[in-house]
């Protein structure tokens, strides 16, 4: 019954089923793990190339030498075929095909757990961010400035980051492919990760690197993205300065009717803006990303929608758990007029 068309349409759906998976990574690259864009990933591409390169020679010379004793000794009958000479209680041979397979676990497991204690311990020098995953979002929090943030990990380039990571629900898992592995968030217990990225290209002023939840977590786990954003010295101290400044006011017009709209909607039970709820209980009660400057980062909704894209906002205060399944941002059944009003107050949050 599986023959003919009917296989064939099997066969092609099930190839187009897996190329699916892949089409975030091919989409400009963006989680492409070989492309390392910092020390760490440089040194673990090594060791994977390392390992590969040993389990393809193992896997050649297995496969060669089944492939030869398979043609070299066939038989079509009893009484047909070469029989091979038997070898028993060769000590050399036992001796030398005991060793092999241990030189070459030696050579795959000293690196490899080298490397499992050496990035997981953050020197005394690097920078310290609390991560904190939701469904279907990452919270960021610097505890050596007070400054908590969204989707966007901004650090500086070339230095040491350590994240030390939670989970406020479920298990997630972050992975920032071009700059290290993948490392669970476990509800209730700390997980650690370092991050480095190169130093930025001459008259560069920023680099950005895509993250993605890599661990099944509900049903928006695949638009549970993130990004890092890689500024210099300088501009790192300019981002953090502009973080600590409270929201500027809603200057009247439609960003003043958003402001009302944000109390009115009971937006502010959930999202915090520093100098419009500061009673709200704070980022350890609220529910939702925190808002204060939430037009200085490009990225929303889980990473996945962008300012700069027209329209995106609007998409989402329109009906949140249409474009996220399982939101808890409800729909609010927002007007035209109203959704106008509260994206020109939000783009005003800077």
């Amino acid at each position: 019954m599986l023959r003919g068309p009917r296989l064939k349409l099997i066969l092609l759906g099930a190839i187009a089923l897996v190329l699916s998976s892949c089409s975030l990574g091919v989409q400009d690259g963006v989680l492409d793990s070989f492309d390392a864009q910092g020390p760490i990933a440089a040194d673990l591409a090594w060791l994977f190339w390392l390992v590969f390169w040993i389990a393809a020679a193992v896997f050649v010379l297995v496969q060669g030498g089944l492939a030869f004793t398979l043609f070299r000794f066939r038989s079509k009958n009893d009484d047909d075929g070469v029989e091979p000479k038997q070898t028993e209680g060769n000590p050399v041979l036992e001796v030398v095909w005991t060793v092999i397979p241990v030189v070459i676990l030696a050579a795959i497991a000293v690196p490899t757990v080298e490397r499992v204690f050496r990035y997981t311990e953050c020197a005394p020098d690097s920078m310290n961010v609390d991560v904190i995953g939701h469904q279907w979002w990452f919270e960021y929090y610097y505890p050596d400035h007070d400054v908590w943030t969204a989707n966007e990990l901004v650090i500086p380039a070339g230095q040491e980051i350590c994240l030390t990571m939670t989970s406020d629900d479920v298990i997630h898992n972050f992975w920032a492919p071009k700059l290290n592995g993948k490392r669970y968030l476990i509800p209730g217990e700390d997980t650690t990760l370092l991050l480095e990225t190169y130093d930025l290209d001459e008259g560069a002023e920023s680099e950005e690197f895509w993250v993605h939840c890599a661990e099944f977590c509900g049903l928006s786990h695949a638009r549970m993205r993130a990004r890092v954003i890689a500024v210099s010295d300088d501009g790192f101290d300019q981002w953090i300065a502009g973080q600590k400044e409270p929201s500027v006011a809603a200057s009247g017009g439609l960003e003043g009717d958003g402001l009302q709209l944000f109390a009115d909607k009971g937006c502010n039970a959930c999202h915090l803006i520093r100098g419009v709820n500061d009673d709200s209980g704070g980022n350890e009660v609220l529910i939702g990303p925190e808002l204060t400057h939430f037009a200085s980062r490009n990225a929303f909704a889980g990473g996945t929608l962008e300012l700069a894209n027209a329209g995106d906002l609007a998409k989402w205060l329109s009906d949140p758990p249409t474009w996220k399944p399982g939101s808890f941002m409800p729909n609010l059944d927002l007007t035209e007029t109203e959704i106008e009003a509260l994206e020109a107050y939000l783009r005003s949050l800077k």
